[in-house]
């Protein structure tokens, strides 16, 4: 029986390895790790294949060239996961070459734009059969599994809080600093007509142990997008994301109000050099990063309901979360679970129950209150 062939784009990289890691573990998939530098695509093969059950390979591949399509055809895959930035400003290219190669596509990047625009090619990925998906990650296809579960009994979700705070010694890869620093201090839109910058304010959250009280700002996801729509009662959304070391979490509030002032036009200019410097007090701080998702609503009779799910990262393994989306739609689409074909954001395929499968053996915890 032939396995089923899974080319991670990206894959030796800080979302892909991650990814390339969990997925080894399962002895049905045939997993090509590709990317621009064929030795290092081959070095993590080399260290992974002594413990992994999935068949491993290695491919120089780069995306952004006309080299896809012909890397598509030479491996033929049944999928494509497409792990590698940039997560802000992505355009179709790589979705597009997928539909006429007849591949399913699953993306992590989670950028409000691509995201929400994905759906201009699902009339071209259902005439080619093919599962087309946006937004595979943290946002909005894990957020969304935890609105979907905590509003399952309301009659109107009035509003949805959304936080991110990664631990201040976990890993953090250049197109994560980059995704981040593309809108601080730039207008983010909301559905409702308001308007707020990003970075530009912040408040605060308290988290489980051993995470505790965390600054969070203002950030450009699709949540803000999709969820009003999605939920009965255009609920307001509100997401921010969060630095553990309260005087970095001050310093991008204080550079949203220069790119305001017009004294710094795109702070992404700057992503390597404000990597460096973070990376000064990465010894500062703890590993543990947290998520959360609040939902406030009513049922039938129009008595409030107000739930919040949470979960905690610890030693290190919150950069496994972005990808536990991707592990957990690989496997669906390896046992020929029916997806429905087309091209959308990833929202309304995932249980909270899939995610935590997903992170089976990670230092990951989540809970519910209400």
């Amino acid at each position: 029986m032939r396995s089923y062939r899974v080319l991670v784009t990206g894959g030796y990289g800080f979302f892909g390895s991650r990814l390339v890691e969990r997925l080894a573990r399962h002895p049905d998939l045939s997993l090509v790790v590709a990317g621009r530098h064929r030795a290092s695509a081959e070095a993590l093969v080399q260290t992974l294949r002594p413990t992994a059950q999935a068949q491993l390979h290695s491919a120089a591949l780069d995306v952004h060239t006309p080299s896809l399509e012909h890397a598509l055809a030479e491996w033929k895959p049944d999928l494509l996961v497409h792990t590698s930035g940039p997560f802000q400003g992505q355009n179709l290219h790589v979705a597009e070459a997928c539909i006429r190669q007849r591949v399913h596509c699953i993306d992590l990047a989670d950028g409000r734009e691509f995201v929400t625009h994905i759906g201009t090619l699902d009339a071209a990925a259902k005439s080619a059969g093919v599962r087309v998906l946006s937004g595979a990650s943290s946002v909005p296809a894990l957020s969304g599994a935890a609105v979907d579960h905590l509003s399952s009994d309301m009659a109107r979700v009035r509003s949805i809080d959304i936080g991110i705070s990664p631990g201040n010694r976990t890993e953090r890869g250049l197109s994560t600093i980059q995704g981040i620093l593309s809108y601080c201090g730039k207008p983010i839109a909301h559905a409702d007509g308001r308007s707020e910058a990003g970075w530009g304010r912040s408040h605060r959250h308290r988290y489980g142990a051993p995470v505790g009280s965390r600054l969070l700002s203002p950030c450009e996801v699709p949540d803000l997008s999709l969820f009003p729509a999605r939920y009965a009662g255009s609920p307001t959304v509100r997401f921010g994301a969060g630095l553990e070391l309260a005087f970095l979490h001050r310093g991008m509030n204080l550079m949203a109000l220069a790119t305001r002032l017009g004294l710094v036009r795109d702070w992404t200019a700057h992503a390597r050099l404000l990597q460096r410097a973070a990376d000064l007090f990465k010894t500062w701080g703890s590993d543990a990063g947290a998520m959360h998702v609040q939902v406030h609503g009513v049922d039938h009779r129009d008595r409030p309901i107000a739930r919040t799910w949470e979960l905690i990262a610890a030693e290190g393994h919150g950069p496994y979360v972005p990808t536990l989306a991707a592990s957990a739609l690989v496997q669906k689409l390896a046992a020929g679970e029916p997806l429905p074909v087309g091209a959308r954001p990833c929202l309304g395929l995932l249980s909270l129950r899939d995610f935590e499968e997903s992170a089976a053996g990670l230092c990951i915890r989540t809970r519910i209150e209400a």
